[in-house]
């Protein structure tokens, strides 16, 4: 992590004790490696970095393509200044610029788009920006899941989930993220729900079982989840949504608490029972389709569409 809430690492002192979220870090250098693979540029290309952060995809792509070929845009006007700094340090000139991504671009046409920043949908403009032929690589907001599509003549987007998860911070227009939910929290930690019933099987980890947290989080965006272990080796799952929503699942007690206008473990056992009865297929299975008016996600023999 190199910046939390609006307070850069650069900046920062060590009596600093900064609130908020990360809202900026440096990338595995092995995963935007991974990534430039993916998207594969020709010499000719024109790419669009979106996430400029410490400008390393941006001094990888105009070692390989040329400053000429190579925008990078970042919403925080600080990281793009140091970033072109460095970058010339060792006689690299991309075009950097202070952008929100999500709304107009540099430039209205790119033969590539690789982000280090998340998504959900896919702005328009890059579908709008992006050849015939073009490629877009990046990863959906709230899930692991690393995306590789090309554009084809009618103007679709098509492409597929990449087998290895991926996790990028989503775009942000503001210096921070909205706060945590943990005003829901509170009143889920430990309060008896409005609705009580038994907890029916084992509580999944959705920290280690990705796929199934990427496949909720697709069914039931933006779910914020919290767990615990007690010493007895019990569990404690909570979920968490902005409406005020709650549920506490409890594997000592063997209880599902609930809360609020919607029933957030029902969400989840609904999911899970789905993908079950689907074989559990492998998420990169998962086709890919994104328009200006619609960006879905869909399983093996189209029997499950997600909306992103």
């Amino acid at each position: 992590m190199t910046r939390v809430g609006a307070l850069h690492a650069d900046q920062a002192e060590m009596s600093d004790r900064p609130t908020g979220l990360p809202t900026s870090s440096s990338t595995l250098p092995g995963l935007i490696v991974r990534m430039l693979h993916l998207l594969d540029p020709d010499e000719q290309d024109h790419v669009l970095d979106v996430g400029t952060g410490s400008g390393y995809s941006a001094a990888l792509l105009a070692h390989r393509l040329g400053d000429v070929q190579v925008t990078s845009v970042d919403v925080d006007p600080y990281l793009v200044d140091v970033a072109r700094e460095r970058l010339a340090g060792f006689g690299r000139t991309p075009h950097l610029e202070v952008a929100d991504a999500t709304g107009a671009l540099p430039d209205t046409h790119y033969d590539r788009i690789i982000a280090t920043v998340s998504v959900r949908p896919v702005p328009p403009t890059w579908l709008e920006a992006l050849r015939p032929g073009g490629r877009i690589v990046a990863t959906i907001t709230g899930t692991s899941l690393l995306i590789n599509a090309e554009k084809h003549p009618d103007g679709v987007v098509r492409g597929h989930v990449q087998p290895d998860p991926a996790t990028f911070m989503r775009t942000r227009d503001q210096a921070d993220y909205p706060p945590r939910l943990d005003h829901v929290y509170h009143a889920a930690r430990d309060q008896q729900g409005t609705e009580t019933r038994r907890l029916v099987g084992p509580i999944p980890d959705l920290w280690a079982d990705w796929e199934l947290r990427c496949l909720y989080e697709l069914d039931s965006p933006d779910i914020e989840n919290r767990s615990a272990t007690r010493q007895d080796g019990s569990q404690l799952l909570w979920l968490l949504a902005t409406d005020g929503s709650w549920a506490r699942a409890d594997s000592e007690s063997r209880t599902v608490h609930q809360s609020g206008p919607r029933r957030l473990w029902d969400d989840l056992e609904r999911v899970r029972d789905r993908w079950t009865a689907a074989g559990h297929f492998p998420l990169h299975t998962m086709t890919l389709e994104l328009a200006a008016d619609r960006n879905t996600l869909t399983s093996p023999e189209g029997s499950w569409t997600f909306e992103l």
